[in-house]
């Protein structure tokens, strides 16, 4: 059974950070274009970052470039997310996404099209 599987999440107030982590299992995601979207409450579900299956491309939403960073460890089968300078507006539940046949350049505009979706897990940020 394939899952992925979000963690880091929790409470933290404006410009602290926080480091998701998702571990993939069932098989093995190597080959996978992986990455993070994002829900807040009455919002859609919007793009977060994006790594492509060597990760040497990365992709980010403007609203986060330059405060979160995407990274992976394909031995361990895991992609993080690291947020930095973190504002009110991050708050969002955290979902983590792979895909085999997407390129991470994709992930914004094609969510739609990925297959593999975790539970999310809750990152909220005071002021």
């Amino acid at each position: 059974q394939v899952q992925l599987v979000e963690s880091g999440g929790g409470l933290v107030q404006a410009g602290g950070s926080l480091r998701l982590s998702c571990a993939a299992s069932g098989r093995t995601f190597s080959s996978d274009a992986m990455g993070w979207f994002r829900q807040a409450p009455g919002k859609e579900r919007e793009f977060v970052a994006a790594i492509s299956w060597r990760g040497r491309s990365t992709h980010y939403a403007d609203s986060v470039k330059g405060r979160f960073t995407i990274s992976r460890d394909n031995a361990k089968n895991t992609v993080y997310l690291q947020m930095n300078s973190l504002k009110p507006e991050d708050t969002s539940v955290y979902y983590c996404a792979a895909d085999q046949a997407l390129r991470s350049s994709d992930f914004g505009l094609r969510q739609g099209l990925i297959h593999y979706w975790g539970q999310g897990t809750q990152v909220t940020v005071s002021s």
